[in-house]
């Protein structure tokens, strides 16, 4: 079984000029920050303090926060800057898909959003609490809000395209996204974005600002704001349905982008404490409110005009999903040199709550004495860290250039919250739009996890230079894991090189996955025709789910092989084509919508629970998928009269995800004729 393949490909012409910067801004940025070239260093991928782009033996896309701005992205949002800038990263826009229109997931090379690692200055980044459940692209994931990150706290961005879980732990499968902050105390930047569709909806501005102060003689600060308004689109059709009563052959229902009013502050700072040991520390605190639509509830309800659904509602309603995101981290720690080793120190918190209210809606139990409001709940996803990395250069006698040798510890503490909702948001048929969170879906729950690794890294020959990657990790909850990585690169002549790399991968079941539980109104398809069932999402290790053939979590397992090559045929021109297979194992899916009304004895055994739904579903290990495709980026630089020039920039991804295996349905599914993983679960 496959899916279908995909195809993206990104043209970007640009002319950058040696001229002072945008109008609105106070003061000109630091030069390296403005162009990105073959001898940039990176620090995404590798432990050496010399490794460029050039000679890095994984593909990594740096970008600029020139690149950014470059790429006319009106509404302000990172994820939609990434997708028009890197052809293998996708940033779907999704409507009327619950929590997914609040907090937009992104993919990189076509695999999961919670298979690609997020961190800023490269510490981990937290998750958001928000899962996936709709059915939508990213369905079950719970991924990084990479849209509370403001552009205006951002220097540079570094898009390892790799696996690089032997590198940096869970979740980098499909690669990392490493986000640095500006820094220093000179320049600073203010910008006014204003923006509207032709069609006179999504009316959008955006006041963005940073700026640098010194911090005592050898310290300084860096400050980042970001302030926005989106308004909502709509890119409906009428309704001809006799049930859409009065409103019949009229636009009844929004589907499109959410309202959106986003507020942030990010800080980033360095004080030198003496000759060898610098102290940094990086914060951000945002508050993002978000009113979506869910899917529209007609007048009557059936195709006659005879039963009103609400008498507070004659012509009709659709219920708006009304959230505030709270995103809150610092990171702060102590780096210097030792010995002649390079240590860094640090500790890291970060902490995502979703509130959520339903609004323009009924609960049908409640008939007309129902309230129109409803508090729903919330859901809290925390993490802390605590980091300690060491690097030291060795002579090798049989090596050109030193071995660069790592090591380092981690010990990560994660927790996960649901918060019941009002009453009158869940009791009978519950809130339609969103039925709140029950007094029995909400705890807290959290897990451990400790992490020992070892990278080496060098030239091995002036031609040949390698890389290899160790990391053992222990959680809490499902035990041990290892993965392994190595990787090399041989430049045949000084502008042709071929790399490649092989490596394992795993990616540990997310807190919410294990945990997330609530009982809805979720529009299926029944006996071919849509209709609205209330629909329980039970935790793994519930008696529900366990009645329904649910097994424990377990850790997803990735085997990643590229290969891949560089051509420089002059200083300014340079073209890379790599070539990438991923196999997961035991990738974590949401099961299909089991519904009940045909399987007497699982509504049975959840009736002895005390649990009456329609449908039921949770989280399983069911599906293998190999994906494989193609990345192609060739970037040349045009110099123009007067010092100025014009970078263009041919970027193409081919990704094929094929779906190799699909878990049998438990006996308990396949007697009463239910689908564990049904097709279209294997579609999406």
């Amino acid at each position: 079984m496959s899916r279908p393949s995909a195809s993206r490909l990104g043209l970007a012409i640009a002319l950058v000029l040696s001229a002072p910067l945008l109008a609105q801004d106070l003061h000109a940025q630091d030069a390296p920050a403005s162009a990105t070239t073959l001898d940039t260093v990176i620090v995404t991928g590798t432990r050496a303090i010399d490794r460029t782009v050039l000679d890095s033996t994984s593909p990594v896309d740096v970008l600029t926060a020139e690149d950014i701005r470059k790429a006319g992205v009106v509404n302000g949002e990172l994820g939609s800057a990434l997708q028009t800038l890197l052809p293998s990263f996708n940033f779907p826009r999704q409507s009327n898909s619950g929590g997914a229109d609040h907090v937009r997931a992104a993919q990189l090379r076509g695999l999961s959003p919670d298979q690609t690692l997020v961190l800023v200055n490269g510490k981990r980044r937290h998750a958001s609490s928000v899962v996936n459940v709709n059915g939508t692209l990213g369905r079950g994931s719970a991924p990084v809000d990479l849209n509370a990150i403001p552009l205006a706290a951002i220097e540079r961005i570094e898009v390892l395209r790799d696996g690089a879980a032997a590198q940096y732990g869970s979740d980098a499968i499909a690669g990392v996204v490493n986000i640095i902050l500006k820094k220093g105390a000179e320049g600073g930047e203010a910008e006014v974005v204003y923006g509207q569709f032709d069609k006179g909806d999504g009316e959008q501005a955006t006041v963005r600002a940073s700026t640098g102060f010194k911090l005592g003689e050898d310290g300084w600060l860096r400050v980042a704001v970001e302030a926005a308004d989106r308004n909502a689109t709509n890119r409906s059709f009428a309704d001809p349905r006799p049930s859409a009563g009065p409103r019949q052959g009229s636009i009844t229902q929004r589907y499109g982008d959410p309202d959106s009013r986003p507020r942030t502050l990010f800080l980033n700072s360095q004080v030198r404490i003496d000759h060898a040991i610098d102290w940094y520390a990086s914060a951000n605190y945002g508050k993002r409110e978000t009113s979506s639509a869910a899917t529209s509830r007609t007048a009557y309800t059936n195709d006659g005009r005879t039963t009103l659904r609400s008498p507070l509602y004659p012509e009709g309603f659709q219920p708006l999903l009304d959230s505030t995101s709270t995103d809150s981290s610092i990171v702060t720690g102590l780096r210097g040199e030792l010995a002649g080793w390079r240590w860094d120190a640090s500790l890291n918190h970060g902490r995502n709550r979703f509130e959520l209210d339903v609004a323009n809606t009924v609960n049908y139990s409640l008939g007309a004495t129902s309230p129109t409001r409803f508090y729903a709940g919330e859901l809290t996803s925390t993490q802390n860290l605590a980091n300690l990395d060491v690097a030291r250069e060795f002579p090798v006698s049989f090596m050109s250039g030193p071995l660069t040798v790592a090591l380092g510890l981690e010990a990560r503490h994660e927790s996960y919250e649901i918060g019941a909702g009002e009453a009158n948001s869940w009791f009978g048929t519950g809130a339609q739009g969103y039925s709140g969170f029950r007094p029995e879906n909400a705890g807290k729950n959290s897990r451990n996890n400790k992490s020992v690794y070892l990278n080496l890294e060098g030239d091995i020959t002036k031609e040949l230079s390698g890389a290899f990657a160790l990391r053992h990790e222990r959680y809490s909850d499902f035990g041990n894991t290892t993965s392994a990585k190595a990787s090399a690169r041989y430049a045949f002549t000084p502008g042709f090189a071929l790399r490649g790399t092989v490596s394992s991968g795993f990616r540990a079941p997310s807190l919410a996955q294990s945990f997330y539980t609530i009982t809805t109104t979720n529009t299926l398809l029944v006996n071919g025709s849509s209709a609205l069932v209330e629909t329980g999402t039970f935790p793994v290790g519930s008696a529900a789910a366990g009645a329904l053939g649910a097994q424990p979590l377990k850790a997803e397992k990735a085997r990643n092989l590229s290969i891949g090559a560089q051509w420089q045929p002059t200083r300014n021109w340079t073209t890379t084509v790599d070539l990438y297979r991923i196999d997961i194992d035991d990738r974590i899916v949401f099961s299909s919508n089991l519904q009940l009304a045909n399987a007497p004895r699982l509504a049975s055994a959840l009736a002895a629970q005390n649990i009456y739904v329609g449908a039921a579903r949770y989280f399983t290990n069911a599906v293998d998928t190999r994906t494989e495709g193609l990345d192609i980026v060739s970037s040349y630089r045009l110099n123009l009269a007067g010092g100025s020039r014009a970078d263009l920039t041919l970027a193409y991804n081919h990704n094929d995800n094929d779906v190799q295996r699909v878990a049998a349905s438990p006996s308990v599914l396949s007697e009463q004729n239910l689908l564990l993983v049904d097709r279209q679960t294997v579609n999406r």
